[in-house]
Protein backbone atom coordinates (compact mmCIF):
# COMPACT_ATOMS: atom_id res chain seq x y z
CA UNK A 1 0.00 0.00 0.00
CA UNK A 2 2.79 2.46 0.90
CA UNK A 3 3.98 2.04 -2.74
CA UNK A 4 1.20 2.64 -4.18
CA UNK A 5 0.62 5.53 -2.22
CA UNK A 6 4.32 6.56 -2.90
CA UNK A 7 3.46 5.71 -6.98
CA UNK A 8 0.55 7.90 -6.77
CA UNK A 9 2.12 11.12 -5.54
CA UNK A 10 5.49 11.03 -8.03
CA UNK A 11 2.63 10.86 -10.45
CA UNK A 12 0.70 13.67 -9.07
CA UNK A 13 4.33 16.15 -9.11
CA UNK A 14 5.27 15.04 -12.78
CA UNK A 15 1.67 15.94 -13.57
CA UNK A 16 2.01 19.26 -11.61
CA UNK A 17 5.09 20.03 -13.07
CA UNK A 18 3.97 19.58 -16.79
CA UNK A 19 0.73 21.12 -16.44
CA UNK A 20 2.70 24.58 -14.72
CA UNK A 21 4.93 24.21 -17.99
CA UNK A 22 2.28 24.54 -20.08
CA UNK A 23 0.41 27.21 -18.44
CA UNK A 24 3.50 29.37 -18.35
CA UNK A 25 2.46 33.06 -19.90
CA UNK A 26 4.51 33.84 -22.89
CA UNK A 27 6.30 36.71 -20.54
CA UNK A 28 7.38 34.10 -18.11
CA UNK A 29 8.18 31.93 -20.75
CA UNK A 30 10.35 34.86 -22.19
CA UNK A 31 12.08 35.92 -18.81
CA UNK A 32 13.22 32.56 -18.74
CA UNK A 33 14.81 32.82 -21.53
CA UNK A 34 16.93 36.02 -20.58
CA UNK A 35 17.12 35.08 -17.11
CA UNK A 36 21.26 34.29 -17.31
CA UNK A 37 21.55 37.61 -17.98
CA UNK A 38 19.23 39.41 -15.71
CA UNK A 39 21.77 40.54 -13.08
CA UNK A 40 23.05 43.52 -11.56
CA UNK A 41 26.37 42.14 -12.16
CA UNK A 42 25.91 41.74 -15.41
CA UNK A 43 25.42 43.81 -18.90
CA UNK A 44 22.44 42.04 -20.61
CA UNK A 45 19.47 42.77 -23.04
CA UNK A 46 16.49 44.11 -24.35
CA UNK A 47 13.95 42.31 -26.36
CA UNK A 48 10.64 43.58 -28.36
CA UNK A 49 8.36 41.55 -30.33
CA UNK A 50 5.46 43.11 -32.59
CA UNK A 51 2.54 40.96 -34.07
CA UNK A 52 -0.43 41.98 -36.00
CA UNK A 53 0.26 45.45 -36.32
CA UNK A 54 1.26 46.57 -32.29
CA UNK A 55 3.90 45.68 -29.99
CA UNK A 56 3.08 42.92 -27.74
CA UNK A 57 6.06 42.65 -24.91
CA UNK A 58 9.03 44.56 -24.54
CA UNK A 59 11.54 44.39 -21.54
CA UNK A 60 14.82 45.14 -20.49
CA UNK A 61 17.33 42.53 -18.32
CA UNK A 62 20.87 42.94 -17.09
CA UNK A 63 22.51 46.89 -16.65
CA UNK A 64 22.93 49.22 -19.24
CA UNK A 65 25.83 50.52 -17.12
CA UNK A 66 27.75 48.34 -14.96
CA UNK A 67 30.07 51.38 -13.26
CA UNK A 68 26.58 53.21 -12.29
CA UNK A 69 24.51 50.37 -11.61
CA UNK A 70 21.97 51.66 -14.48
CA UNK A 71 19.07 48.71 -15.90
CA UNK A 72 18.46 47.82 -19.33
CA UNK A 73 15.30 48.67 -20.29
CA UNK A 74 13.16 48.91 -23.42
CA UNK A 75 13.90 52.83 -24.01
CA UNK A 76 17.77 51.95 -23.32
CA UNK A 77 19.75 53.62 -26.45
CA UNK A 78 21.92 51.11 -27.97
CA UNK A 79 24.53 51.13 -30.99
CA UNK A 80 23.16 48.67 -33.28
CA UNK A 81 26.13 48.04 -35.63
CA UNK A 82 24.87 46.71 -38.84
CA UNK A 83 21.12 46.84 -38.54
CA UNK A 84 22.08 50.36 -39.87
CA UNK A 85 22.22 49.14 -42.79
CA UNK A 86 18.42 48.86 -44.10
CA UNK A 87 18.34 52.31 -42.85
CA UNK A 88 20.59 53.80 -45.49
CA UNK A 89 19.20 51.29 -48.04
CA UNK A 90 15.61 53.12 -47.31
CA UNK A 91 17.04 56.31 -47.51
CA UNK A 92 18.78 55.57 -51.18
CA UNK A 93 15.38 54.56 -51.80
CA UNK A 94 13.44 57.87 -50.95
CA UNK A 95 15.96 59.76 -52.99
CA UNK A 96 15.35 57.84 -56.14
CA UNK A 97 11.30 57.99 -55.48
CA UNK A 98 12.15 61.58 -55.26
CA UNK A 99 13.90 61.58 -58.77
CA UNK A 100 16.97 62.41 -57.45
CA UNK A 101 19.02 59.83 -58.14
CA UNK A 102 19.17 55.67 -59.64
CA UNK A 103 20.01 52.25 -58.23
CA UNK A 104 21.86 51.94 -61.39
CA UNK A 105 23.67 55.12 -61.13
CA UNK A 106 27.54 54.50 -61.25
CA UNK A 107 28.64 55.74 -57.51
CA UNK A 108 31.64 57.78 -59.35
CA UNK A 109 28.69 60.16 -60.67
CA UNK A 110 28.19 60.87 -57.01
CA UNK A 111 31.10 60.31 -55.47
CA UNK A 112 33.96 60.85 -57.95
CA UNK A 113 36.81 60.44 -55.60
CA UNK A 114 36.28 56.78 -55.93
CA UNK A 115 38.78 55.52 -58.24
CA UNK A 116 38.04 54.33 -62.04
CA UNK A 117 38.51 50.61 -61.46
CA UNK A 118 37.51 50.12 -65.33
CA UNK A 119 34.23 48.87 -64.41
CA UNK A 120 31.08 50.16 -63.14
CA UNK A 121 30.16 49.93 -59.42
CA UNK A 122 26.25 51.12 -58.78
CA UNK A 123 24.45 52.34 -55.83
CA UNK A 124 22.90 48.83 -56.18
CA UNK A 125 25.88 46.76 -56.55
CA UNK A 126 27.03 48.84 -52.92
CA UNK A 127 23.20 47.84 -50.95
CA UNK A 128 23.27 44.13 -52.07
CA UNK A 129 27.18 43.74 -51.35
CA UNK A 130 28.33 42.82 -54.91
CA UNK A 131 30.12 45.78 -55.74
CA UNK A 132 33.98 44.08 -55.24
CA UNK A 133 35.51 46.75 -53.06
CA UNK A 134 37.52 45.88 -50.24
CA UNK A 135 35.89 45.93 -46.49
CA UNK A 136 36.89 49.16 -44.78
CA UNK A 137 37.73 47.84 -41.50
CA UNK A 138 39.77 45.19 -42.81
CA UNK A 139 41.41 47.93 -44.61
CA UNK A 140 42.35 50.41 -41.38
CA UNK A 141 43.74 47.07 -39.68
CA UNK A 142 45.80 46.30 -41.78
CA UNK A 143 47.06 50.03 -42.13
CA UNK A 144 47.51 49.96 -38.21
CA UNK A 145 44.09 51.40 -36.93
CA UNK A 146 42.31 49.56 -34.03
CA UNK A 147 38.70 49.59 -33.24
CA UNK A 148 38.66 51.66 -31.14
CA UNK A 149 40.09 54.72 -32.44
CA UNK A 150 38.05 57.62 -33.39
CA UNK A 151 36.98 56.29 -37.05
CA UNK A 152 35.38 59.45 -39.34
CA UNK A 153 33.79 59.07 -42.96
CA UNK A 154 36.79 61.19 -43.47
CA UNK A 155 39.00 58.81 -42.79
CA UNK A 156 36.93 55.51 -44.81
CA UNK A 157 36.84 57.79 -47.59
CA UNK A 158 40.20 58.74 -48.38
CA UNK A 159 41.14 55.25 -47.77
CA UNK A 160 38.69 54.25 -50.58
CA UNK A 161 40.20 56.79 -53.04
CA UNK A 162 43.86 55.62 -52.74
CA UNK A 163 42.54 51.67 -53.59
CA UNK A 164 43.69 50.50 -57.23
CA UNK A 165 41.80 47.02 -57.59
CA UNK A 166 38.84 45.33 -56.63
CA UNK A 167 38.48 41.98 -55.36
CA UNK A 168 36.15 40.69 -57.88
CA UNK A 169 34.31 42.17 -60.74
CA UNK A 170 30.70 44.05 -59.83
CA UNK A 171 28.16 41.61 -59.58
CA UNK A 172 30.15 38.57 -60.09
CA UNK A 173 30.14 37.67 -56.50
CA UNK A 174 28.80 38.17 -53.18
CA UNK A 175 31.19 39.51 -50.40
CA UNK A 176 30.04 41.64 -47.25
CA UNK A 177 31.22 45.26 -47.84
CA UNK A 178 30.61 47.81 -44.86
CA UNK A 179 32.48 50.11 -48.05
CA UNK A 180 29.35 50.46 -49.82
CA UNK A 181 27.12 51.47 -46.71
CA UNK A 182 29.52 54.14 -45.84
CA UNK A 183 29.22 55.42 -49.43
CA UNK A 184 25.41 55.22 -49.57
CA UNK A 185 25.21 57.52 -46.60
CA UNK A 186 27.33 60.19 -48.63
CA UNK A 187 25.48 59.39 -51.59
CA UNK A 188 22.61 60.78 -49.40
CA UNK A 189 24.30 63.35 -47.86
CA UNK A 190 25.56 64.74 -50.97
CA UNK A 191 22.66 64.44 -53.50
CA UNK A 192 20.32 66.11 -50.43
CA UNK A 193 22.38 68.82 -49.11
CA UNK A 194 21.77 67.68 -45.37
CA UNK A 195 24.08 65.40 -43.39
CA UNK A 196 22.96 61.78 -43.26
CA UNK A 197 22.14 62.07 -40.07
CA UNK A 198 19.64 65.34 -40.35
CA UNK A 199 18.17 63.35 -43.13
CA UNK A 200 17.52 60.56 -41.63
CA UNK A 201 16.16 62.15 -39.05
CA UNK A 202 13.21 64.30 -41.17
CA UNK A 203 12.51 61.72 -43.93
CA UNK A 204 12.30 58.39 -41.73
CA UNK A 205 13.09 59.10 -37.64
CA UNK A 206 10.78 61.79 -37.10
CA UNK A 207 7.58 60.61 -39.39
CA UNK A 208 7.64 57.14 -37.57
CA UNK A 209 8.02 58.73 -34.32
CA UNK A 210 11.25 57.01 -33.41
CA UNK A 211 11.93 59.71 -31.06
CA UNK A 212 15.32 57.75 -29.57
CA UNK A 213 16.77 57.07 -32.94
CA UNK A 214 19.77 58.69 -34.66
CA UNK A 215 22.76 58.11 -36.78
CA UNK A 216 25.85 58.67 -34.69
CA UNK A 217 28.13 60.85 -36.49
CA UNK A 218 29.90 62.95 -33.39
CA UNK A 219 32.09 60.39 -31.17
CA UNK A 220 31.56 63.21 -28.52
CA UNK A 221 27.73 63.78 -28.50
CA UNK A 222 25.96 63.03 -25.55
CA UNK A 223 23.19 60.34 -26.07
CA UNK A 224 20.92 60.34 -23.02
CA UNK A 225 20.09 56.38 -21.39
CA UNK A 226 22.62 55.16 -23.36
CA UNK A 227 23.77 51.10 -23.18
CA UNK A 228 27.97 50.98 -22.83
CA UNK A 229 29.27 47.82 -24.31
CA UNK A 230 31.21 45.45 -22.23
CA UNK A 231 33.29 41.93 -22.60
CA UNK A 232 34.34 39.48 -20.45
CA UNK A 233 37.96 38.29 -19.71
CA UNK A 234 38.42 35.96 -17.40
CA UNK A 235 35.89 36.41 -14.52
CA UNK A 236 35.70 40.32 -14.81
CA UNK A 237 33.93 42.20 -17.34
CA UNK A 238 35.85 45.17 -19.00
CA UNK A 239 34.68 47.97 -21.17
CA UNK A 240 34.43 47.72 -24.94
CA UNK A 241 35.21 51.18 -26.45
CA UNK A 242 33.74 52.03 -29.20
CA UNK A 243 34.38 55.42 -30.72
CA UNK A 244 33.23 55.46 -34.25
CA UNK A 245 32.06 58.76 -36.51
CA UNK A 246 31.20 57.38 -39.47
CA UNK A 247 27.25 56.13 -40.12
CA UNK A 248 25.82 54.32 -43.34
CA UNK A 249 27.51 50.72 -42.53
CA UNK A 250 26.70 51.38 -38.80
CA UNK A 251 26.25 53.87 -35.95
CA UNK A 252 22.19 53.90 -35.79
CA UNK A 253 21.79 54.80 -32.13
CA UNK A 254 18.06 53.65 -31.16
CA UNK A 255 15.77 51.48 -28.94
CA UNK A 256 14.27 48.61 -29.11
CA UNK A 257 10.53 49.77 -28.75
CA UNK A 258 12.13 52.38 -31.69
CA UNK A 259 12.98 49.92 -33.65
CA UNK A 260 9.13 47.96 -33.23
CA UNK A 261 8.15 51.15 -34.94
CA UNK A 262 10.25 50.88 -37.73
CA UNK A 263 9.34 46.74 -37.97
CA UNK A 264 5.49 47.34 -38.13
CA UNK A 265 6.28 50.17 -40.80
CA UNK A 266 8.22 47.55 -42.70
CA UNK A 267 5.89 45.05 -42.31
CA UNK A 268 2.56 47.08 -43.21
CA UNK A 269 4.01 49.79 -45.20
CA UNK A 270 1.61 52.33 -46.57
CA UNK A 271 1.06 52.81 -50.09
CA UNK A 272 3.47 55.34 -50.41
CA UNK A 273 6.13 53.03 -49.79
CA UNK A 274 5.11 49.92 -50.48
CA UNK A 275 7.03 49.28 -53.66
CA UNK A 276 9.91 50.64 -51.95
CA UNK A 277 10.21 48.25 -48.97
CA UNK A 278 9.40 45.78 -51.66
CA UNK A 279 12.58 45.94 -53.46
CA UNK A 280 14.39 46.07 -50.10
CA UNK A 281 12.90 42.33 -49.51
CA UNK A 282 13.41 41.07 -52.92
CA UNK A 283 16.32 38.69 -53.40
CA UNK A 284 19.56 40.30 -55.12
CA UNK A 285 20.38 38.58 -58.42
CA UNK A 286 24.15 37.90 -59.52
CA UNK A 287 25.86 38.39 -62.85
CA UNK A 288 24.75 34.50 -63.74
CA UNK A 289 21.23 35.15 -62.67
CA UNK A 290 21.73 33.03 -59.35
CA UNK A 291 20.47 34.59 -55.93
CA UNK A 292 22.59 34.26 -52.52
CA UNK A 293 19.99 35.34 -49.89
CA UNK A 294 21.19 38.90 -50.04
CA UNK A 295 18.58 41.94 -50.43
CA UNK A 296 19.02 45.95 -50.39
CA UNK A 297 20.49 46.21 -46.80
CA UNK A 298 18.91 42.55 -45.44
CA UNK A 299 18.94 38.93 -45.87
CA UNK A 300 16.10 36.78 -46.85
CA UNK A 301 15.98 33.06 -45.83
CA UNK A 302 13.38 30.37 -44.04
CA UNK A 303 13.49 29.68 -40.50
CA UNK A 304 11.64 26.44 -39.74
CA UNK A 305 9.47 26.43 -42.97
CA UNK A 306 8.46 30.34 -42.58
CA UNK A 307 9.77 33.09 -44.88
CA UNK A 308 12.09 35.50 -42.59
CA UNK A 309 13.83 38.54 -43.70
CA UNK A 310 16.47 40.05 -41.41
CA UNK A 311 20.27 41.41 -40.19
CA UNK A 312 22.06 41.25 -37.31
CA UNK A 313 24.95 43.62 -36.21
CA UNK A 314 28.43 43.22 -34.03
CA UNK A 315 30.47 46.51 -33.20
CA UNK A 316 32.42 46.04 -30.19
CA UNK A 317 30.35 44.73 -26.85
CA UNK A 318 27.31 45.48 -29.10
CA UNK A 319 24.86 42.29 -30.53
CA UNK A 320 21.82 42.87 -32.02
CA UNK A 321 19.03 41.57 -34.49
CA UNK A 322 16.00 42.67 -36.39
CA UNK A 323 13.76 39.31 -37.54
CA UNK A 324 10.96 40.11 -39.49
CA UNK A 325 8.36 37.56 -40.40
CA UNK A 326 5.81 39.08 -42.99
CA UNK A 327 3.54 36.49 -43.71
CA UNK A 328 2.99 35.99 -39.71
CA UNK A 329 2.73 39.90 -39.51
CA UNK A 330 5.51 39.48 -36.86
CA UNK A 331 8.83 40.79 -35.68
CA UNK A 332 11.19 40.22 -32.92
CA UNK A 333 13.90 42.61 -31.60
CA UNK A 334 16.86 41.26 -29.47
CA UNK A 335 19.44 43.91 -28.51
CA UNK A 336 22.40 43.13 -25.84
CA UNK A 337 25.86 45.21 -24.54
CA UNK A 338 27.67 41.55 -23.81
CA UNK A 339 30.00 40.53 -26.11
CA UNK A 340 29.87 36.93 -25.48
CA UNK A 341 26.07 37.22 -26.27
CA UNK A 342 24.10 35.87 -29.62
CA UNK A 343 21.12 37.93 -30.39
CA UNK A 344 20.42 35.99 -33.24
CA UNK A 345 19.81 33.09 -31.81
CA UNK A 346 18.35 34.07 -28.72
CA UNK A 347 15.76 36.21 -30.82
CA UNK A 348 14.82 33.15 -32.96
CA UNK A 349 14.24 31.22 -29.36
CA UNK A 350 11.75 34.37 -28.75
CA UNK A 351 10.02 33.98 -32.40
CA UNK A 352 9.59 29.60 -31.52
CA UNK A 353 7.51 31.16 -28.55
CA UNK A 354 5.10 33.17 -30.25
CA UNK A 355 5.32 31.31 -33.80
CA UNK A 356 5.13 27.60 -32.34
CA UNK A 357 2.02 27.15 -33.94
CA UNK A 358 3.00 28.31 -36.82
CA UNK A 359 5.98 26.86 -38.15
CA UNK A 360 5.87 24.36 -41.17
CA UNK A 361 6.48 20.26 -39.28
CA UNK A 362 9.20 19.26 -41.49
CA UNK A 363 8.42 15.47 -42.32
CA UNK A 364 10.42 12.69 -41.21
CA UNK A 365 13.45 11.83 -43.71
CA UNK A 366 12.79 9.11 -45.40
CA UNK A 367 15.54 6.56 -44.84
CA UNK A 368 18.21 6.98 -47.22
CA UNK A 369 18.51 3.35 -48.94
CA UNK A 370 21.94 4.10 -50.60
CA UNK A 371 23.12 1.55 -53.02
CA UNK A 372 25.83 -0.22 -52.34
CA UNK A 373 28.99 1.05 -53.29
CA UNK A 374 31.12 -1.78 -54.96
CA UNK A 375 34.77 -1.13 -53.87
CA UNK A 376 38.02 -2.19 -55.21
CA UNK A 377 40.71 -3.58 -53.48
CA UNK A 378 44.18 -1.65 -54.13
CA UNK A 379 47.46 -2.29 -52.88
CA UNK A 380 49.11 0.01 -50.06
CA UNK A 381 51.70 1.06 -52.94
CA UNK A 382 48.68 2.54 -54.97
CA UNK A 383 47.10 4.11 -52.11
CA UNK A 384 50.35 5.63 -50.85
CA UNK A 385 50.48 6.88 -54.71
CA UNK A 386 47.83 9.50 -53.64
CA UNK A 387 49.08 10.71 -50.07
CA UNK A 388 49.92 14.09 -50.16
CA UNK A 389 49.53 17.93 -49.16
CA UNK A 390 46.64 19.66 -52.00
CA UNK A 391 45.69 23.11 -52.10
CA UNK A 392 42.48 24.67 -53.49
CA UNK A 393 43.99 28.25 -55.02
CA UNK A 394 39.74 29.26 -55.04
CA UNK A 395 38.76 28.40 -51.42
CA UNK A 396 42.43 29.43 -50.10
CA UNK A 397 42.22 25.92 -48.48
CA UNK A 398 44.80 22.97 -47.98
CA UNK A 399 43.56 18.95 -47.61
CA UNK A 400 46.28 16.15 -46.69
CA UNK A 401 45.76 12.52 -47.58
CA UNK A 402 48.03 9.96 -46.21
CA UNK A 403 47.76 6.63 -45.65
CA UNK A 404 47.21 5.14 -42.03
CA UNK A 405 46.49 1.39 -41.01
CA UNK A 406 45.66 0.26 -44.83
CA UNK A 407 43.32 3.23 -45.41
CA UNK A 408 43.61 6.45 -46.86
CA UNK A 409 42.29 9.21 -44.88
CA UNK A 410 41.08 12.79 -45.92
CA UNK A 411 42.91 15.26 -43.05
CA UNK A 412 41.13 18.76 -42.85
CA UNK A 413 42.80 19.86 -39.60
CA UNK A 414 43.37 18.34 -36.15
CA UNK A 415 40.90 15.94 -34.72
CA UNK A 416 38.87 16.78 -37.91
CA UNK A 417 39.59 13.81 -40.79
CA UNK A 418 37.65 10.88 -42.25
CA UNK A 419 38.43 7.65 -44.18
CA UNK A 420 38.15 7.22 -47.69
CA UNK A 421 37.60 3.76 -49.68
CA UNK A 422 38.11 3.40 -53.05
CA UNK A 423 35.60 2.41 -55.87
CA UNK A 424 37.96 2.49 -58.93
CA UNK A 425 41.45 2.88 -58.99
CA UNK A 426 41.47 6.73 -59.35
CA UNK A 427 37.92 7.65 -57.19
CA UNK A 428 37.09 7.63 -53.64
CA UNK A 429 34.18 7.54 -51.25
CA UNK A 430 33.82 9.25 -47.83
CA UNK A 431 32.95 6.88 -44.46
CA UNK A 432 30.99 8.55 -41.98
CA UNK A 433 29.64 11.57 -43.42
CA UNK A 434 25.90 12.38 -43.76
CA UNK A 435 26.38 13.00 -47.89
CA UNK A 436 27.65 11.43 -51.01
CA UNK A 437 31.19 12.40 -51.17
CA UNK A 438 33.63 11.90 -53.69
CA UNK A 439 37.45 12.06 -54.42
CA UNK A 440 38.72 11.44 -57.92
CA UNK A 441 42.63 12.02 -58.38
CA UNK A 442 44.27 12.60 -61.17
CA UNK A 443 47.56 14.35 -62.95
CA UNK A 444 47.64 18.05 -64.30
CA UNK A 445 51.30 17.93 -65.91
CA UNK A 446 53.90 16.19 -63.23
CA UNK A 447 51.42 17.55 -59.91
CA UNK A 448 49.24 15.26 -58.09
CA UNK A 449 45.28 16.65 -58.42
CA UNK A 450 42.36 15.77 -56.76
CA UNK A 451 38.70 16.78 -57.55
CA UNK A 452 35.97 16.66 -54.35
CA UNK A 453 32.62 16.48 -54.87
CA UNK A 454 29.26 16.35 -52.52
CA UNK A 455 26.33 14.72 -53.80
CA UNK A 456 27.57 15.52 -57.50
CA UNK A 457 27.44 19.04 -56.94
CA UNK A 458 30.43 21.20 -58.77
CA UNK A 459 33.58 20.07 -57.57
CA UNK A 460 36.45 21.69 -55.73
CA UNK A 461 39.67 21.25 -57.11
CA UNK A 462 43.28 20.85 -55.50
CA UNK A 463 46.79 20.55 -56.88
CA UNK A 464 49.52 18.95 -54.97
CA UNK A 465 51.94 20.96 -53.24
CA UNK A 466 55.29 20.31 -51.21
CA UNK A 467 55.13 21.80 -47.75
CA UNK A 468 57.81 24.58 -46.88
CA UNK A 469 59.95 24.38 -44.17
CA UNK A 470 62.19 26.89 -43.69
CA UNK A 471 65.02 27.59 -41.73
CA UNK A 472 65.99 30.78 -39.94
CA UNK A 473 68.56 31.55 -42.33
CA UNK A 474 66.36 30.73 -45.61
CA UNK A 475 63.41 32.99 -43.88
CA UNK A 476 65.91 36.23 -43.80
CA UNK A 477 65.62 36.29 -47.62
CA UNK A 478 61.78 37.47 -46.35
CA UNK A 479 63.13 40.19 -44.33
CA UNK A 480 62.86 43.76 -45.31
CA UNK A 481 60.10 46.93 -45.24
CA UNK A 482 56.93 46.56 -47.11
CA UNK A 483 55.02 49.72 -48.05
CA UNK A 484 51.54 50.15 -49.32
CA UNK A 485 50.90 53.25 -51.35
CA UNK A 486 46.86 52.46 -51.15
CA UNK A 487 46.98 51.90 -47.32
CA UNK A 488 49.84 54.33 -46.68
CA UNK A 489 51.48 52.16 -44.03
CA UNK A 490 54.71 49.34 -43.80
CA UNK A 491 55.42 46.61 -42.42
CA UNK A 492 59.10 45.24 -41.19
CA UNK A 493 59.64 41.66 -42.00
CA UNK A 494 61.95 40.66 -39.38
CA UNK A 495 62.80 36.79 -38.13
CA UNK A 496 62.19 36.77 -35.02
CA UNK A 497 63.01 33.13 -32.81
CA UNK A 498 63.05 31.39 -35.86
CA UNK A 499 59.87 32.73 -36.88
CA UNK A 500 59.11 35.57 -39.88
CA UNK A 501 57.37 38.23 -38.19
CA UNK A 502 55.53 41.70 -39.31
CA UNK A 503 56.30 44.36 -37.26
CA UNK A 504 54.35 47.80 -36.86
CA UNK A 505 54.58 50.80 -34.90
CA UNK A 506 51.12 50.57 -33.99
CA UNK A 507 50.28 46.83 -33.80
CA UNK A 508 50.92 43.96 -31.72
CA UNK A 509 53.47 41.78 -33.88
CA UNK A 510 52.21 39.42 -36.62
CA UNK A 511 53.62 35.87 -37.05
CA UNK A 512 53.68 33.80 -40.14
CA UNK A 513 53.59 30.12 -41.04
CA UNK A 514 54.91 28.66 -44.13
CA UNK A 515 52.39 26.92 -46.33
CA UNK A 516 54.42 26.35 -49.28
CA UNK A 517 56.97 28.16 -51.19
CA UNK A 518 56.24 32.16 -50.75
CA UNK A 519 53.39 31.59 -49.29
CA UNK A 520 52.51 32.18 -45.69
CA UNK A 521 49.56 32.23 -43.60
CA UNK A 522 49.28 35.48 -40.70
CA UNK A 523 47.64 35.17 -37.13
CA UNK A 524 45.76 37.92 -37.59
CA UNK A 525 42.32 38.01 -38.85
CA UNK A 526 42.95 40.85 -41.02
CA UNK A 527 46.40 39.20 -42.51
CA UNK A 528 45.55 35.60 -43.67
CA UNK A 529 47.54 34.73 -46.41
CA UNK A 530 50.38 36.17 -47.44
CA UNK A 531 51.64 35.63 -50.66
CA UNK A 532 55.04 36.75 -51.87
CA UNK A 533 56.10 38.25 -55.16
CA UNK A 534 59.91 37.52 -56.78
CA UNK A 535 61.60 39.02 -59.67
CA UNK A 536 63.57 36.28 -61.20
CA UNK A 537 64.87 34.50 -57.46
CA UNK A 538 64.73 38.16 -55.60
CA UNK A 539 61.61 39.18 -53.88
CA UNK A 540 59.76 42.38 -54.68
CA UNK A 541 56.80 42.53 -52.81
CA UNK A 542 53.76 40.65 -51.05
CA UNK A 543 50.09 40.84 -51.45
CA UNK A 544 48.03 40.17 -48.43
CA UNK A 545 44.22 38.70 -48.73
CA UNK A 546 42.16 38.02 -45.55
CA UNK A 547 38.40 36.93 -46.55
CA UNK A 548 37.27 40.58 -47.04
CA UNK A 549 40.24 42.28 -48.83
CA UNK A 550 42.16 40.38 -51.66
CA UNK A 551 45.30 40.80 -53.16
CA UNK A 552 46.12 43.92 -51.17
CA UNK A 553 50.07 45.09 -52.66
CA UNK A 554 52.97 45.97 -50.33
CA UNK A 555 56.18 46.64 -52.24
CA UNK A 556 59.43 45.79 -50.63
CA UNK A 557 61.81 49.09 -50.33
Amino acid sequence: MKIVRLFLIVCSALLTVSATAQTKTIPERIDELFAPWNNPEKPGAAVAVVQNGKMVFSKGYGMANLEYGIPNSPTTVFHVASVSKQFTVYAILLLEQDGKLSLEDDIRKHIPEVPDFGKTITLRHLANHTSGLRDQWNLLTLAGWRMDDVITKEHVLKLVSKQKELNFNPGDEYAYCNTGFTLLAEVVARVSGKSFAEFTHERIFEPLKMTQTLFYDDHQKIVKNRAYSYYRDGEVYKKSVLSYANVGATSLFTTVEDLAQWALHLNNPPASVASLVQQMNTKATLNNGQTYGGALGQFVNDYKGLPQIQHGGADAGYRTYLGRFPDQNFAVIVFSNDASFSSGSMALKVADVFLENNFVKAETPKTKKEKPVKTVKLLNKQLESFSGNYWDDVAKSSRKIYLKNDTLFYYRSDNNESAIIPISVTEFKMLNVPDDLRIVFGKNGEKSTMTVSIDGNDPSYFVEYEPANYTADQLKQFEGTYFSEELSTFYDLVVKNGKLTAVHPRLSDIEFTPIMADLFSGNRFFMGLVQFERNSQKVTALKVSSGRVRNLRFAKQ
